[in-house]
């Protein structure tokens, strides 16, 4: 897979409005579809969404699953680990906050930082980053095959000159500059590294398929997210449970 070869905008002859409206209709399911979820307590679903900076993963996070009940959905975010999580195994962090059944839980960036990050700077060398992509493939297949989890990754595809008009109203816009970081022009100097990485990702560490996702477009991103959000919650064929007896 090369991400220079796909689209980071929706194909020509996609409608905006249609597209919005029928996002929104996807969002009234999804809250019936997320309450059947809690309710039966079978299954459980794992988001990962990874990207650039500025690919626009708080606001898909916020378009699609305010809608739902806040009781049974939790957002965790993996940033730079802490003198704690360094002392263990590099998933620890991340297996803490793996989904219980009948929950969703997103992860705004993830495990997958410490194979990107890090090989990008030169923390680990290929060795290493190929044993954390074996474990990552183990982790996922941990959940899928012995708690029921479902795991949807989604790479939110944005082009290098979308990216650096989003950093610059960072500098901009009042409600945008707590988001600046000088570190946010510095990393996108690295991008052409970021993106060879992020092809070996794709290509290693599929035990859960990825989904690249055009994100130029706000409303096409958040829409195709949760169309297939949608169509795997479907999927399950869940049922209310029946009353409890005494």
């Amino acid at each position: 897979m090369k991400l220079k070869d796909i689209d980071t905008r929706a194909p020509a002859g996609v409608d905006k409005t249609k597209t919005k409206n029928a996002l929104g209709k996807i969002l009234k399911d999804l809250d019936e579809l997320q309450n059947l979820l809690y309710a039966e307590g079978k299954f459980s679903l794992l988001i990962v969404i990874q990207g650039m900076d500025a690919s626009g993963k708080d606001g898909l996070t916020r378009d699609v699953f305010t809608s739902m009940n806040p009781q049974g959905v939790n957002v965790s975010s993996f940033k730079e680990p802490t003198k704690e999580e360094l002392s263990h195994d590099f998933l620890w962090r991340i297996h803490k906050q793996a989904p219980a059944k009948g929950m969703i839980q997103i992860f705004n960036r993830s495990q997958y930082e410490d194979v990107l990050v890090t090989r990008v700077h030169g923390m680990i060398d290929d060795e290493i980053a190929k044993k954390r992509m074996q474990a990552i493939n183990d982790f996922e297949k941990l959940l899928i095959n012995h708690n029921d989890t479902h795991i949807l990754k989604f790479y939110l595809h944005v082009s290098h000159k979308e990216q650096l008009e989003r950093l610059d109203e960072r500098l901009r816009k009042p409600e945008k500059m707590w988001k600046y970081s000088p570190d946010d022009f510095k990393e996108s100097k690295l991008w052409d590294t970021y993106m060879k990485y992020y092809e070996d990702v794709f290509e290693h560490c599929n035990a859960a398929p990825w989904h690249i996702i055009p994100s130029d477009q706000n409303w096409y991103k958040s829409y195709l997210v949760a169309r297939t959000i949608q169509q795997t919650l479907k999927g399950l064929r869940m049922k209310f449970p029946g009353m409890k007896k005494r």
